[in-house]
């Protein structure tokens, strides 16, 4: 799963095999949700707190590939290309007219 600098409160995921991939929403990061809406249980503390770090809460990349014959440090160059680096006050509402090529995901909320 990953996040869209342009759709900061979206975590999506990424799929692929073999020919076939997609990209879909899967919810909200808890970093999106005011606090006094997070459920109370052990097992969503313990989540957050593993995932958290300042400042962008549980936001992250989780990207995982599996294959032979990947050219792992041609990969790491652009997937490092697509990160957002210059973070001025990590103001995310910076990022919302950037060029964003997913369709509406409200409608899939």
């Amino acid at each position: 799963h990953f996040w869209i600098a342009s759709r900061p409160d979206w975590a999506a995921e990424f799929s692929m095999a073999g020919a076939l991939s997609s990209v879909s929403p899967l919810g909200g990061w808890w970093a999106a949700v005011p606090k006094e809406r997070w459920p109370d249980y052990a097992l969503n503390s313990d989540y957050v707190v593993q995932h958290w770090q300042e400042p962008w809460g549980d936001r992250r990349q989780e990207i995982v590939f599996i294959g032979a014959g990947i050219d792992w440090a041609a990969m790491k160059v652009q997937l490092d290309a697509c990160l957002v680096m210059d973070c001025d006050g990590y103001d995310l509402s910076q990022y919302a007219d950037l060029y964003d090529p997913f369709p509406d995901w409200r409608r899939a909320a």
